[in-house]
Order: structure tokens, then sequence, then C-alpha cells
């Protein structure tokens, strides 16, 4: 095989690998707006608008931005070393059947997208949101130790549809509050990230695979 050919077909992988997910979610994906970076967006979404030195402008150019993205869905996806929001849930090794437990608690520099808004926080003052649930079944030649490996060592990508709500805000320990952005996550896909197995579907406020 020719270099030329070996490289095409490197640069094509993550197309095919982002094309080969359900139809059902490729469908929101595709009428979705790609996102650059989650912390960019949060920061000119929420507006920090605080301090001496802040733009007068600032709280005119927020409000301008979210109106500018008022019911829009965007895409975004969650690498392997970024994915600390999944974790593994129960297992029935009869049936090979698992959950996978994701906080909806989407960290991007300072701020946070998040599915809902969130009403309280834990001692170490992190905002406490109710975990979205995805099941599936193992496939062949796996096992309950594999399925937990994947998440000790970050081997599990996510693929988040979303639109944006609005702002929240919660006190923060020692004065000033936490800022956030509540979202409504219409699509959520897991997959291993090295091969590109699906592992779980969010869908429609549910679990997909729950549902058929």
């Amino acid at each position: 095989m020719s270099r030329f050919l070996v490289a095409a077909v490197a640069l094509l992988l993550p197309t095919l690998a982002l094309a080969d997910v359900d139809p059902r979610f490729a469908k929101l994906r595709d009428e979705a707006e790609p996102l650059g970076g989650l912390g960019a967006f949060l920061e000119k979404y929420i507006g920090a608008c605080e301090g001496a030195l802040v733009d007068p402008k600032c709280k005119s150019d927020a409000e301008a931005f979210r109106k500018k993205y008022q019911g829009k869905r965007l895409y975004m996806i969650i690498g392997e070393d970024d994915a600390t929001m999944l974790s593994p849930g129960p297992y029935n090794p009869g049936a090979g059947e698992y959950t996978i437990n994701i906080t909806p608690f989407f960290p991007g520099g300072r701020y946070a997208l998040t599915h809902g808004a969130p009403k309280k926080q834990d001692g170490n003052g992190n905002p406490v949101l109710p975990f979205l649930t995805v099941t599936g079944t193992l496939p062949e030649g796996w096992n309950g130790s594999i399925f937990s490996r994947m998440f000790s060592m970050r081997q599990v990508r996510a693929q988040v549809v979303f639109t944006p709500q609005a702002v929240w805000s919660l006190p923060k320990k020692g004065g000033g509050k936490n800022h956030g952005v509540t979202a409504r996550i219409d699509g959520l896909i897991l997959t291993e990230g090295r091969t590109g197995h699906p592992l779980g579907l969010w869908l429609n406020g549910k679990d997909a695979n729950a549902s058929r």
C-alpha cells in the first residue's frame, strides 16, 4: 500500500468512527452545530462580568450570545481522558448485562454544563445531580473485569448533543457564587474509544436500549 493511501486511510478513520453510530443519534448529531470548545462557549454564554477591568459591553454581549443559541442544538465529543463523569454501575454476570452511570456535569474551564440545574452541593462544594443511566449487554468474549477496566483506564468516549437553556448559580463556600449552564441533553452515546464499539445510548430523556 502506498504512503499516500496509508495517510488517506488514517485521515478517514475519525470520520468513519463518527459515522458508525446508532442512526437515531447520528441524525441528531448531523443536525447540530459542532462545538469548538466547551470552556470558551461557557465563558461567552455566562459572561464573566465582574471586576474593575471588565468591558462595559460584557453583559450585553453575553445576552446577545445566549439569544443566538436559544433553542439551538450543539454537538461535542468528550475524549477518553476527560470522560470522568462516567462510571460503571451494576453488572449481571449471568446475562452479561451492565449499567453505566453518567453524572451530567460536563466541566469546561471555570464553569460546567449540566443536564438540569443543580439545587444543592456536597460537602466539597460540588453540585449534586442525579445520574443518567444507560444499559447494554457485553459482546462475546468480554466479562465484568474488562467492563470495569474500561473506566479505570479511561477507555470510554462520549458524544453529546445538547440544547443550552439558562445560567444557574449556587453559593460558593467563603462567598461569591458558582455558575454554570443548564441544558437539555438531547442525545448521548458512549463508545469504547479504541474500537468504537457502542456501549450505551441516551435519547429523548431515557435509556434508548431499555426502551427497545
